[in-house]
């Protein structure tokens, strides 16, 4: 009997993977917009209720491939996490993230482009979704940061920030940590979307710069 369930447990793992390979291909080609679980299932040569066994609608499907690629985003930032000074982990680590968008557009899209209408992430995304930023957390605080003055309206937002994250950081510095966060995606965000051409593009010297740049401003020598 045990053998009778691993098999099957095996055969289900790879129909799985056939199913949001599938669908990461059809997100390159039409985008997350239009995904369905009948193009997939057809795709496949599936009748659609034998696929609706492994994911009961769209969604639960999206989540799958949102989880996947925040794991693999994550995946790739911890591998990268060396260095023998905070700037270089935070140096190697920002790059990471760029390459790994470069390499996979679609996927990083899926998770930090145009929101999905009608989709609503549940919960089950956020742990995979905040290991990068809390990544950089790490490598802040294994340096020098800087404390600051923070209007009192961001204050109270930061404050709770840092009820649920990995303390050590003041909130003046905690904030500096999160603004560079941003600044990281959205760089990224724009060299993919095509947002830099005409002026820095191609944007590696620019990118370096700019996390030279952050990593001083985070108090990262």
């Amino acid at each position: 009997m045990g053998a009778g369930r691993t098999a099957r447990d095996k055969a289900r793992a790879e129909l799985t993977r056939e199913i949001k390979d599938e669908a990461r291909r059809q997100l390159a080609t039409d985008g997350a917009h239009q995904l369905s679980l009948r193009a997939v299932a057809r795709s496949l040569g599936m009748v659609s209720s034998a696929l609706y066994r492994y994911f009961p609608s769209r969604d639960e499907l999206v989540t799958a491939l949102i989880i996947d690629a925040y794991n693999a985003l994550g995946d790739a930032v911890d591998q990268a996490d060396q260095g023998a000074t905070p700037g270089e982990r935070w140096r190697n680590s920002c790059t990471a993230v760029r390459e790994w968008a470069l390499a996979h557009r679609h996927e990083y899209a899926l998770i930090y482009g145009s929101p999905i209408p009608g989709y609503k992430a549940p919960q089950d995304t956020v742990g995979p979704g905040t290991r990068v930023p809390l990544t950089l957390l790490g490598i802040a605080a294994a340096g020098d940061p800087p404390d600051g003055p923070v209007p009192d309206g961001l204050r109270a937002q930061i404050d709770a920030l840092a009820g649920v994250v990995p303390p050590g950081l003041p909130t003046g510095a905690l904030a500096r940590v999160v603004l560079a966060w941003t600044q990281l995606f959205g760089m990224v965000g724009f060299e993919l979307f095509g947002q830099l051409v005409g002026s820095v593009d191609p944007a590696e010297e620019f990118f370096g710069f700019a996390v030279d740049q952050m990593a001083v401003y985070v108090g990262i020598a």
